[in-house]
């Protein structure tokens, strides 16, 4: 020490120590109250700044508190360069996360509302964070003495080896942002797979993406075989879609009744159902004379894919329903067998024009 430590040096770092951290409280209390004030606003940024500010703002506080105590002090000059360096790379580390936090906020904010979807793509989250803090890093290094060329120099070598071993990482993590920057695939959407894996897209990271399927079971794919295999999405260009519903009717039925009946039914659960599309307009459309029926088919308008489950559900009970109600008959298909008995004579087919089957001996 250049002189001795007195007791004004002692009461003086102490009390620049206690209103650091007392400051570091009132920040909090401040932020807390800001937060209460930041949720009620539409603007999401508000919420992503006081969220970070609030966890770290008060330990930088209490650091420069320190930081200031440590300045009163009576210390040597090497002792106080090592203490001001440790002091300004932890308050720069502190900064660091503050500003990772606010960042992969606003990225993931901005994401969300772009996709409309409750999930995040935390590709683009976890990227933002490890540039963030690499860069806090390497000012920290800095800070304390340490030159950063030989080590970015050796980080660039090193890379290289490094690249080789994570081959089929990289080639997840380039396929996921190849996958989001494309717009192919976003959270919230409702994929199938060629291999036949479908569900909505809940998150896309740096090396799989997790869909949750119908039954709420997770399925992870990783991102090169999403990206190089055939998918269909249910949710783009548009969400709502159309499906198609099979339906048969006697050949002594009235089709124009049939089709009336049938568009009042369709009509009728456009309405009336939830997850129907209500200005889907309905189409019967008749195509097949088979063997017993004249087939058709129904095309209805639902809101998004999960919802035809409970669309088809509705309409076959209603349509059946109505079917009864007016006499149209839907026929069971039928098939007559010709039964003959041993050492009888053949059965002439002539006389039984519809028959069908291959005939059974009697034993």
């Amino acid at each position: 020490m250049s002189r001795d430590l007195t007791a004004h040096d002692a009461i003086l770092a102490a009390v620049a120590l206690a209103a650091g951290i007392a400051a570091g409280l009132l920040l909090r209390l401040v932020l807390r109250w800001l937060g209460r004030h930041a949720v009620r606003t539409r603007w999401r940024g508000d919420d992503v700044l006081v969220a970070a500010l609030r966890t770290l703002a008060p330990w930088a506080a209490a650091i420069a508190g320190a930081a200031v105590g440590a300045s009163a002090l009576p210390l040597t000059r090497s002792v106080r360069t090592v203490v001001n360096q440790s002091l300004s790379a932890l308050l720069i580390l502190v900064a660091t996360l503050i500003v990772a936090r606010v960042i992969t906020g606003a990225v993931q904010s901005m994401t969300k509302s772009r996709t409309d979807a409750a999930g995040s793509a935390t590709i683009f989250v976890n990227i933002t964070r490890v540039v963030v803090l690499a860069i806090g890093v390497l000012v920290v290094l800095e800070t304390l003495g340490v030159s950063i060329a030989p080590l970015i120099t050796a980080l660039g070598v090193g890379g290289l080896a490094v690249a080789l071993a994570l081959q089929d990482t990289l080639a997840n993590l380039f396929a996921g942002v190849h996958i989001l920057a494309s717009k192919t695939v976003q959270p919230g959407d409702y994929i199938q797979l060629s291999s036949g894996e479908e569900g909505y897209v809940v998150d896309i990271n740096w090396r799989n993406t997790v869909v949750r399927n119908l039954s709420n079971n997770l399925v992870i794919i990783p991102n090169a075989q999403l990206s190089g295999t055939n998918m269909t999405n249910y949710t783009r260009p548009e969400q709502k879609l159309t499906i198609l519903v099979q339906v048969g009717v006697g050949y002594d039925s009235d089709l124009e009744q049939v089709e009336k009946v049938t568009v009042e039914v369709v009509a009728e659960v456009m309405a009336g159902v939830e997850g129907a599309d209500p200005e889907h307009e309905p189409a019967v459309r008749f195509h097949t004379f088979g063997d017993s029926r004249i087939g058709f088919t129904v095309i209805l308008g639902v809101g998004e894919f999960s919802d035809q489950y409970r669309i088809k559900h509705e309409f076959i009970k209603r349509l059946h329903q109505r079917y009864r109600a007016e006499g149209i008959r839907v026929p069971a298909p039928t098939r007559t067998v010709a039964l003959q008995q041993e050492g009888a004579a053949p059965l002439d087919a002539a006389a039984i024009p519809q028959q069908r089957g291959n005939a059974a001996p009697l034993s």
